[in-house]
This record gives structure tokens, sequence and C-alpha cells, in this order.
């Protein structure tokens, strides 16, 4: 692999210890990945941030890296924590989580990081131009960013992440390069799509199809970019999709050569399977949005349907810290706490402790969460569409 006399300046120790130390795990990356070269990069997203995950040996390789000075050189945001950051001791978390996981903030901080927590960085100032080379690591950021924006960024661990972060590279291989974006197999869809939920599903079934190829859409008469993130994060938790297109809808679909492929076939027995296979559980003792996290425009819709009611149990919609303050200043936070809700900022349902917190069955309308809420959270799930788990709580 090719490096700049400023690279090999920095794997003989000239620019510190710990920037040595990331670097050469980018250049072993990019030896067993067949990179040709070191390419910059326009932002960062870490992944790695709940003490959920990472825990106590986390929190010391954090807190080690930043008393060494490192720090980061281009824009940086965080994963979900594993708590609301602000309101944590409000809704519930528990206080010796909450301590451990404001340590973990603090650490990034002192590295220059953008504490933002979110799983979507592109709804709250990280938004990357089409073609433009990044590094992001949370596995359904990396498929919207891929497909919807058209960036290019591989599945990055939070490690590899961090260190393009401080060294501002990352190594030239996968889906940076063009050939490497092209579709090897096609899914014909053949059903109605009328809510997110029906997204999650139609990306469930093919992630378990297709695993960790390219796949190319027809059939999807119109999404939004909500849905679009429904579709992309749970293909990327139940196979392994990092980038997919979509017929006129996706910005490379007119671009990539999608002649000859095979095609997979999914209509409404798919979709009506994935549903039920997908629910374990019958009556939620919380309802939990926002996987990834919710838009404005969702946390609107859940606000519309809340308004003046009153629920059984708690519902909560996960966020990030500037979509959470959009929703305050629009009166949707005050609609939703009304009728015993929460509109929770930094954390999602599957980093943060619910399992701790008295909650067995969850009710969600993301594929990607009730994929991982069995094993994760110790959950039983019942996933449907919004209006469905609304209505079951009135």
């Amino acid at each position: 692999m090719y490096l700049t006399k400023e690279e090999e300046k920095i794997l003989d120790g000239d620019e510190g210890e710990v920037e040595e130390r990331l670097f050469r795990l980018l250049v072993r990356l990019g030896e067993i990945y067949g990179a040709d070269k070191m390419i910059p990069v326009g932002s960062v997203q870490v992944a790695g941030v709940s003490y959920k995950s990472i825990s106590d040996p986390g929190i010391e390789f954090l807190e080690d890296m930043a008393s060494k000075g490192a720090k980061v050189k281009v824009l940086t945001y965080l994963n979900p924590a594993g708590m609301d950051l602000e309101n944590w001791e409000k809704i519930g978390f528990p206080k010796d989580f909450a301590k451990n996981q404001l340590r973990i903030m603090d650490a990034f901080k002192n590295m220059g990081i953008v504490v933002t927590s979110t799983c979507t960085p592109y709804l709250a100032g990280n938004l990357p131009r089409f073609r433009e080379h990044i590094a992001w690591s949370e596995s359904s950021a990396v498929s919207f960013s891929n497909s919807v924006i058209g960036a290019r960024t591989n599945r990055e661990g939070g490690p590899s992440a961090l260190a393009a972060a401080i060294c501002n590279r990352t190594p030239n291989y996968g889906l940076h390069l063009w050939e490497k974006r092209q579709p090897n197999i096609k899914v014909k869809v053949d059903a109605d799509l009328d809510f997110n939920a029906d997204f999650g599903a139609l990306g469930y079934f093919v992630g378990k199809q297709v695993k960790n190829k390219i796949p190319y859409f027809i059939g999807i008469k119109n999404a939004n970019t909500d849905q679009l993130k429904a579709l992309g994060a749970a293909m990327a938790a139940s196979g392994a999709v990092a980038l997919y297109h979509v017929e006129e809808l996706t910005p490379e679909a007119d671009l990539v050569e999608k002649n000859g492929l095979e095609t997979i076939n999914v209509g409404k027995r798919e979709l009506d399977e994935t549903y039920e296979k997908l629910n374990s559980g019958k009556d939620p003792d919380v309802v939990i949005l926002g996987c990834p996290h919710a838009s404005l425009r969702e946390i609107s819709t859940l606000a519309g349907k809340l308004k003046d009611k009153r629920l059984k149990k708690p519902i909560w919609i996960c966020t990030s810290r500037m979509m959470k303050e959009a929703a305050d200043r629009m009166g949707f936070t005050e609609i939703i706490e009304k009728a015993g809700g929460y509109v929770v900022a930094d954390t999602c349902m599957v980093v943060s402790p619910i399992e701790k917190m008295g909650y067995k069955t969850t009710g969600v309308n993301s594929g990607k969460a009730a994929n991982y809420l069995p094993g994760f959270c110790k959950q039983e799930v019942v996933f449907a569409n919004i209006n469905k788990l609304i209505e079951a709580q009135l």
C-alpha cells in the first residue's frame, strides 16, 4: 500500500504515540483488504458509546486515549449512548449506569468529538455530500449514507472509526470504490408498503436472504427518507447489507450495472410471515419508537396521534438531542408527555438497560429493534405498525 511521506512519519511516531498506534491499525486493515492507499475522510461517526456495550474496559481505553492528548481532526459524531444524557433520572435510568455513562461521554468530549449521540447524524448536523468519503460505524447510518445520500463508507468498527477521526484517513477499499458498489442481486417487490414497519419487515426479510450482498430493488413505488431509513436499518441488522439501490429513488440506482442479476421476489405473504416471526410477545410493558432515531416528521406524527389522549402504558420515541429540541419548540414533547410518553434523546431501546428498568415485553415498529431486542435486552417483542401499537395503549 502506498503511503505518503507524511503518513510514513506518523508510523515513525512523529505525531505521537496515540496517532502512531491508531494509524498502524488503519494500515493493517488496508493490508488485509487490499487497499492501494489511504484517503482523507469528510466526517466520522463512532460506535461503542453505551456503557452497556463497552463496560469498564471501554471506559479505561477511552480515558487512557483522552489522557494522552488524543484529538480528532475531522467532524466526528457519536453513536447513541445508553441513556438520555440530560433526563436520565426522570425517565428512570439506573444511577450507577448513569455515572459510568457520563465518564464515557467526558472522555469522548475531551478528544474533541461532538457528543450528539445519535444513529442518524445526517439529521443532526453531520450530512455528507454525494460521493464524499466518510468513515462511519453504526450499521443503519452506514446504510443510509451509502444508499440514500450516495456518500462512501465501509462499515467501520468503533476503534477503526476513532482511528480515522484522529488520523483523518481511512484505507481505500470496499465501498469507497465504484466497482464494489455494483448490485449483485435484484429484489422484486410486489406488496403494499404503507408504514415504516412495512419497510422494516421488508428489510428484515431481504437481509436474511441476501446476507452481505448489495440488493437492487424494483417495485417500490414511493418512499420517504424515514421509510428508506427503516428499510436499510433492518437489512443491516438481519443481514450485513451496507448498501442498497432502489430503482428511481436512490442516487446511484440509474448509474449502476443491473443486468443479468439473480432475482428474488417478495410479496404480501413474505411480509406477513416476517411480522409473525418477529412477534414473540402479546402485551407490551412499554412501546418504544425511533430505531433508528426518529426524525421530526416521525415525532410530529406521534404527537398528532396522542393529542388529548391518555396512554395505558408508556411510549418512548427515541431521537437525537437536536430533534428533541426542535420537538420541544414545536410543542410535540409537551403533547407526548401529557399523554404519558417521553421524547427520549441520546439513546435507544437496543443500547439502553431497559431489562433492568422493569420492562420484559417491548412494542416496536422497527425491524432492526425487533431483531436485536430478544438477545441484547432479553425482551419479548410486539412488532407492528405505529397505528396498531398506539391503539392497543389507548
